[in-house]
């Protein structure tokens, strides 16, 4: 019965801070939620031991009793990243492939280590010392762009498709590298008698990602069989919900990504076996799975917002989240125009505005913050000071950059229009000046 008491607490919680949000706040309604939990853990923080000593304790114990990295890891993730898959167009993914593959591969490992590097010599400048192997530890886990968040994000942002769709399908696809670059790098920085090798690493990103793309697609296929064989609303719910449920427990005993899992099976489903299916099956399956979405963002957040609570001290690591705020942002800058300025410039060309809005839309969420609180409790004082500067980012970037990527984008875009305007005047006056020397 605990499991159902917590749950119950987690709804109602959520429940009235949604309303509150709706009512008052008017923030888009996750990162609303989010804000008023906030809001709640500075107040017990600052008044709770005065006037609410019981209730902030057992709302500490109680938020202390939940895995976070469990929690999100081995059960949201695989629900929300499903649910997201089922509603994009393969077609659209299939248009930008190369741009995606890239930016969930390659910027992923460039952005680690230029943010690792950069975070590295700018706190041995200020007097911080950090070892090198946790900076490249915090690089790892901050570097992908947050699936969730970004998807929350851009569903309120009028940002275009061509750049929504990279983005999108980056966030989907970059959790494989980044994963098995963190278990690498925690390894080398937990354990003295690790050596990677290539091989090593090849294998082990080959069994997570391979193996779970080959997973999702089989499982996908087998959804979308039965769902097209027994066209009826009440036995597709069950068979996806089986797809997620089960589908996690296989990939965990066979040690394969069931992020990639979930995303392959749920673009599987959505684009193959729900067009299969009736008008009425593919209504209420998608808002079956839209309610579900719905209610697993909003308790993540709210955990998001209550993980204050958990993490001591955290204005001693204000200047170096500052620090790492900019790091990020720049790591994520460089990993994004060197590959657009290199591997993709013969197929597809990137304005200044796009690169700004691609930037600016890496969202990073609860992913990192799962990613850091795994660090094992062994490596206390930098475990602690990765999970302040983790939390600091991760705020700035779905205060700052979520609720401002639409006006960014906006304006970046605009800028290019008006480039291209003074470019076609300045071309048509010249063509004009040249034709008057020729006569």
């Amino acid at each position: 019965m605990e499991l159902y008491y917590a749950f119950s607490v987690i709804i109602v919680l959520a429940a009235v801070f949604s309303y509150l949000n709706v009512r008052y706040v008017k923030l888009p309604m996750t990162i609303g939620i989010m804000v008023i939990a906030m809001m709640v853990s500075v107040g017990i923080r600052l008044f709770g031991g005065a006037i609410f000593s019981g209730l902030a304790h057992r709302l500490e114990a109680f938020l202390e009793g939940f895995n976070f990295t469990e929690i999100l890891m081995s059960a949201m993730l695989n629900f929300l990243l499903f649910a997201a898959a089922l509603h994009i167009n393969v077609s659209d993914l299939k248009e930008y492939k190369l741009p995606i593959l890239t930016y969930a591969t390659i910027s992923v490992v460039l952005s680690a280590f230029f943010i690792s590097g950069l975070l590295y010599y700018i706190a041995s400048w200020i007097g911080i010392d950090i070892p090198y192997v946790y900076c490249l530890l915090f690089g790892t886990l901050i570097s992908p762009t947050d699936p969730i968040v970004v998807l929350g994000v851009l569903k309120q942002a009028d940002v275009p498709k061509r750049i929504e769709t990279k983005i999108t399908g980056e966030s989907l696809f970059n959790d494989g590298v980044a994963v098995v670059m963190f278990a690498v790098v925690l390894k080398l920085a937990t354990d003295a008698t690790f050596e990677p090798s290539f091989n090593a690493i090849t294998k082990l990103f080959l069994l997570e990602a391979g193996g779970g793309i080959f997973l999702g697609a089989i499982l996908g296929w087998i959804a979308s069989e039965m769902m097209k064989k027994a066209d009826d609303y009440h036995v597709s719910v069950l068979v996806t919900l089986a797809v997620v449920m089960g589908g996690f427990l296989i990939a965990k005993a066979s040690h394969v990504s069931s992020p990639l899992a979930m995303v392959i099976a749920g673009l599987f489903v959505g684009n193959v076996g729900k067009k299969a299916s009736s008008e009425e099956n593919r209504d209420y399956l998608s808002k079956f799975w839209a309610i579900v979405d719905e209610i697993m963002n909003a308790i993540l957040f709210l955990f998001i917002g209550f993980e204050m609570l958990l993490i001591d001290n955290l204005d001693k690591q204000f200047l170096l989240g500052g620090i790492a705020i900019v790091v990020c942002l720049l790591g994520r800058a460089l990993a994004i125009y060197i590959p657009a300025q290199t591997i993709l410039r013969k197929v597809s060309s990137y304005s200044r505005g796009s690169l700004i809005t691609m930037v600016w839309g890496g969202v990073r969420g609860g992913v990192s913050i799962a990613l850091v609180l795994s660090i094992p409790q062994d490596q206390g004082v930098m475990k602690e000071t990765l999970l302040q500067v983790t939390y600091i980012v991760v705020l700035f970037s779905i205060l700052v950059q979520g609720l401002t990527v639409g006006k960014v984008a906006k304006d970046a875009l605009h800028r290019d229009e008006v480039m291209i305007r003074l470019k076609r005047i300045r071309a048509a006056h010249q063509r004009k000046l040249n034709t008057q020397n020729d006569l």
